[in-house]
């Protein structure tokens, strides 16, 4: 028999796909099996309502489509992509496609979600669990201090420049088009030159 190379990488893909797939649904188990039907139940339109939205990330506009359930929680039961959006027609990046879990936490663990501000000091080892209130008191007067510190209100040819250098600012990808907007805006107000957005970089 002769093999060509057209027809061995033919065959080869066919081996390594029958390979891959070969065990899809066949190795779960009932529970897991029965799990994953009563998901995809949800999310018929007698059980949960659509809505559009768009990702909060890096301010392209991805569109998306929101399974919200009618009863119990009212909680996300599945977020992706809206094939008829005219930016993403779908597509969702790696932050995109794990939206779900902005809202829900990481379902594989068993505290999803932090519900206090953890806290470790300086040198030190163990983190502690601090109250809201406390954290944004701290960084308010830390803010203040370097602030002060570090501003300048004219430059060395003695015009006025009130600007700070001593602090910096990473902006989150996790923040919207009008809350990236407003914290810009608080920063500027605070004379930062050193203005930066995380989803540039």
């Amino acid at each position: 028999m002769s093999l060509t190379r057209r027809g061995f990488l033919q065959l080869s893909a066919t081996a390594a796909l029958t390979s891959a797939f070969a065990g899809i649904g066949f190795a779960a188990k009932p529970a897991a099996r029965k799990a994953a039907v009563d998901r995809i139940n949800q999310l018929k339109p007698e059980w949960s309502r659509q809505t559009t939205t768009v990702c909060c990330y890096c301010a392209v506009g991805c569109g998306l489509i929101v399974n919200t359930a009618l009863a119990g929680t009212k909680r996300p039961l599945n977020i992706e992509g809206d094939p008829d959006h005219p930016i993403n027609e779908g597509a969702l990046c790696a932050k995109g496609a794990s939206i779900w879990q902005l809202a829900e936490g990481n379902p594989g663990s068993p505290n999803p979600r932090l519900q206090k501000v953890m806290y470790r000091k300086p040198y030190g080892t163990k983190w502690e669990a601090k109250s809201w209130d406390w954290a944004l008191d701290r960084i308010a007067k830390n803010i203040k201090r370097d602030r002060d510190a570090t501003f300048t209100e004219k430059n060395a040819k003695g015009q006025v420049v009130n600007r700070c250098e001593g602090l910096a600012s990473v902006g989150s990808a996790a923040m919207d088009n009008e809350e990236c907007w407003a914290y810009q805006a608080f920063l500027r107000s605070l004379g930062l030159t050193y203005i930066e957005h995380q989803a540039r970089i």
